[in-house]
């Protein structure tokens, strides 16, 4: 994991564990890192998914996931929800941070449209339009099940909007890089703002 930080901020790296019934998940984050990631879960697909939300949101991810029930969906959904609650407790108090983020991303024939709020105030919008069955193997349902969990636990506002392809990958893979440039926009420390101040007129997030 990388230990670089802008000057003068804190630290903002995480650690989260969820072991239940189902799963267990480790996951590390550091939001100011190098974008490496070392990710294994068993699942091929969603393992390039994560690492390309690393090597694009320039986070380091370390994330370890089993399943114990060998049900598909539980992992998938524990995966990306310890995932994103630990984006969160790494962002700490968001102060400084530059707040909003967009980016628009083209993978060949298929374009997708992100734009991310870091406010407190959970909400999320995705058309994905995938229109095959499964992605890479994994069911088309799971696909959308993994981003949904992501934006839902990032205690974020989030729209994500597939404009248009005809490969349901590109557009998968469109979407989390759009993600990734929209939250490392985001979640970039604006040196311009007071030390510990958030960016908010209520002055709080």
């Amino acid at each position: 994991m990388g230990d670089y930080h802008p000057p003068g901020s804190t630290l903002r790296k995480s650690k989260n564990k969820r072991v239940t019934k189902e799963t267990h998940v480790e996951v590390e984050v550091s939001i100011d890192g190098a974008g490496r990631a070392e990710v294994k879960t068993g699942l091929s697909f969603i393992d390039h998914l994560i690492v390309a939300l690393a090597k694009h949101s320039m986070m380091d991810i370390n994330l370890k996931a089993v399943s114990n029930d060998g049900i598909l969906h539980h992992l998938v959904e524990d995966i990306a929800t310890t995932l994103s609650q630990s984006i969160d407790k790494a962002l700490l108090q968001r102060s400084q941070v530059t707040r909003f983020g967009y980016a628009t991303v083209p993978m060949d024939e298929a374009l997708a449209h992100v734009a991310l709020d870091l406010v407190k105030r959970q909400f999320h919008h995705i058309r994905l339009k995938l229109t095959t069955g499964a992605v890479e193997g994994i069911p088309s349902e799971e696909v959308e099940h993994f981003m949904r969990s992501l934006v839902q636990n990032l205690n974020a506002c989030t729209h994500i909007m597939v404009e248009y392809g005809d490969n349901d990958h590109h557009k998968i893979e469109s979407t989390i890089k759009a993600f990734a440039l929209a939250f490392r926009m985001a979640a970039s420390i604006d040196n311009r703002q007071d030390e510990g101040v958030v960016p908010s007129t209520k002055g709080a997030m």
